[in-house]
C-alpha cells in the first residue's frame, strides 16, 4: 500500500472560511512586522488589518447578526 497525500473528501477535514481570514491576517501581521517600515505603520496597519472585520461586525444590526451566525452555524453543521 502507497502512501499518498491528504486528499479532500477522504475523511479529511478541510479548512473552514473563517480559519482562512484568521491565517490570512497572521500571515499578514508577519509581513508587516519584517518589512522595513517604522514600527508604528506596522502597527498601525496590524490593528487595521485586525480590527476591520471586528468593526465591519458592530456596524452590523441585531438581525443581520442573527442571520449571519445562522449561516455560519449552517455551514458548520452541514
Amino acid at each position: 500500500m502507497e502512501a499518498r497525500p491528504f486528499a479532500v473528501g477522504e475523511g479529511h477535514e478541510t479548512m473552514s472560511p473563517l480559519g482562512k481570514y484568521y491565517v490570512g491576517a497572521g500571515i499578514a501581521s508577519v509581513l508587516f512586522m519584517i518589512l522595513p517600515i517604522p514600527w508604528v505603520v506596522t502597527w498601525l496597519l496590524i490593528i487595521g488589518v485586525l480590527g476591520a472585520p471586528v468593526a465591519a461586525y458592530f456596524m452590523l444590526d441585531e438581525n443581520q447578526r442573527r442571520r449571519l451566525r445562522r449561516v455560519r452555524r449552517r455551514g458548520i453543521d452541514r
